[in-house]
């Protein structure tokens, strides 16, 4: 999910993370200085509060894909858009695993299968409001689903597993091309409260579907296509007041939100503001301060924090270290020559040294060298090595081998992506090309910003091609907790999209998508389990994916933020939901 950006970090040694329990908000200034315990927040809610009013300041290294819940995939925009976007169902905040549990959230309750699970029906909680006191009705949801699903040409940062699961998905071109109000026939609306999905196939994780902002309601009238993301509709707890693009975002309380209608939001500070494209350390460092409550893109403190903060135990009792579903990996170019030979892939597998990239990414407590696809928090997950090498360092000669098996022993060039504002990005890129020019791969780097990546550069196959994009840095977390959720969207052949693609490795093999459309139509949880650990091997076998790091985020907490707990939901990041703050 969600395309977790990959901050600024770099080596330092594991530190030992010491665990506490929940604390109450104080905002004494001796206690602001005191942690509640390194971990505290990834076990309980820390510094919990009803207390209201102030403001919940929020930084950002880079300006977002996108604010508009039907058009963005990083889980920062996930997890953000919840304050302004209700989709029928979501995550209930809670701390660590805990946080997985999928609870109902514009829906009354959780979708009510049928015909096998290709049917599956919800009813929209009555009295539900946009800002501007309209009542928010099934047409609205069906239309928010319309619209970033089947106009990719316009809105192309997204997932689309409603196009790939709706029957006749694939004919349908999208509202803004097919001006009839019929929409898409098999999303169906017999009255305001009740919306029917009809799929081409059984899909058993349907609830975790509706669970992204894709399904939050757009009015028809209000949509200006890739402007909505200028002046969304609000149907949640806050609204914009101001949206100064690569600037600041503002938002304020929502008078239309009723708390009867919503049991998840709280409503507690007065305003949010969110500013953009700040340095990554000054973020640090006014986190720290208490002038920046978060680090909105949730991926962790840089190279100069981190080395700070683990050697001062009274500064590490305001961190949490998270799993959260994520994999740091290199997404090697299938299509792209001479990497459409997998034995020049196996090349790259065997030539990488992934201690040295873990050094360059912070570190043993920055995740954990990686061989498989699944991380090991995934269900699904299971621990072997296809390329196993000594000490987890590189073996030159066997990737000169696959090298000579390939026809490319005298070696060639290519270049590797990697997101300019995040250094830890292209300080592991860095340690691959170096690892890559030993074999006689010439390896150039090339740098895109992350609001843009998908958009406009990694995620464009044309983009790829034209500039001899054969390796591309990710790192993704899981769509929702299961194997397909953090699959289908990096392995998938039909994944693959001409713009916002997140199948970077332009995987399309046919024994891969059959396991993963056959699973999820399976009834049977354990079965679909096994599945996932097959497409996790094949997926290796065919070394489309070069996994290099099971990441752990390293959050400073600030002790004047209140309702603080990291969530595994949304990559061990904390939960925006309800945070307030102690400062008035």
């Amino acid at each position: 999910m969600r395309r977790s950006a990959m901050a600024a970090i770099a080596a330092v040694s594991s530190a030992g993370l010491l665990l506490s329990a929940c604390s109450k908000a104080d905002d004494s200034s001796d206690n602001a200085n005191k942690g509640a315990g390194a971990n505290a927040a990834t076990k309980d809610v820390v510094n919990a509060s009803t207390k209201k009013g102030g403001t919940v300041t929020y930084a950002s290294s880079d300006a977002p894909e996108s604010l508009d819940p039907g058009n963005m995939y990083y889980a920062y925009g996930f997890n953000f858009s919840r304050l302004y976007a209700r989709p029928l169902m979501t995550f209930k905040p809670g701390a660590g695993e805990k946080g997985n549990e999928l609870v109902p959230d514009l829906a009354e309750s959780a979708g009510t299968p049928s015909d096998g699970g290709k049917t599956w029906t919800y009813k929209i909680r009555q009295g539900v409001k946009f800002e501007d006191g309209t009542v928010v009705t099934s047409k609205d949801v069906k239309y928010a689903v319309e619209r970033s699903n089947f106009a990719r040409d316009v809105l192309s940062s997204g997932p689309n597993y409603f196009q790939q699961l709706l029957d006749g998905g694939d004919k349908y071109k999208g509202p803004y091309k097919d001006k009839s109000e019929k929409g898409i026939a098999s999303i169906e609306t017999p009255d305001d409260n009740t919306i029917v999905f009809k799929l081409n196939k059984p899909f058993a994780d349907f609830d975790f579907l509706a669970s992204q902002p894709q399904t939050a309601p757009v009015p028809r009238a209000k949509d200006t296509g890739v402007d909505y993301t200028k002046k969304v509709v609000s149907t949640g707890s806050y609204k914009f007041e101001k949206y100064d693009e690569g600037k600041q975002i503002v938002l304020t309380r929502n008078p239309e939100w009723d708390a009867k209608t919503d049991p998840l939001r709280k409503q507690y500070p007065d305003k949010i503001v969110v500013n953009l494209k700040v340095n990554k350390a000054t973020i640090d460092k006014d986190v720290m301060a208490g002038d920046t409550m978060i680090d909105i893109q949730g991926t962790g403190v840089d190279a100069q924090t981190q080395a700070e903060l683990v050697n001062d135990k009274d500064k590490l009792a305001n961190t949490d270290n998270a799993l959260g579903g994520r994999l740091i990996y290199t997404a090697i170019n299938t299509q792209q020559k001479p990497f459409d030979n997998v034995e020049c892939r196996k090349a790259v597998q065997y030539a990488i040294n992934k201690v040295a990239v873990q050094t360059a990414m912070g570190g043993p407590i920055r995740g954990d060298i990686a061989s498989t696809v699944l991380p090991t928090d995934i269900p699904g997950y299971e621990k072997y090595d296809l390329y196993a090498t000594k000490g987890n360092k590189g073996d030159e000669a066997k990737a000169k081998e696959h090298l000579k098996a390939c026809g490319q022993e005298k070696g060639f060039k290519t270049a590797i992506s990697a997101r300019t504002d995040r250094q830890g990005e292209v300080d592991a890129a860095t340690a691959i090309v170096g690892a890559l020019k030993k074999v006689g791969i010439d390896a150039e780097i090339k740098q895109f910003p992350s609001g843009k990546y998908f958009s406009d550069y990694a995620g464009v196959p044309k983009f790829n091609k034209k500039q001899n994009i054969g390796l591309i840095m990710m790192q993704w977390g899981s769509d929702w907790p299961t194997g397909y959720g953090f699959l289908q969207q990096i392995v998938h052949g039909k994944a693959i999209g001409q713009s916002g693609n997140t199948n970077l490795s332009e995987l399309n093999d046919p024994e891969i998508n059959k396991l993963l459309d056959d699973a999820i139509g399976n009834t049977d949880e354990a079965a679909r389990t096994a599945a996932y650990t097959q497409v996790d091997k094949k997926v290796m076998e065919q070394a489309a994916i070069v996994p290099l790091t099971y990441f752990k985020v390293l959050l400073y907490r600030s002790p004047y933020a209140t309702n603080v707990v990291s969530s595994s939901a949304f990559s061990g990041q904390y939960d925006y939901l309800n945070i307030g703050t102690t400062k008035q």
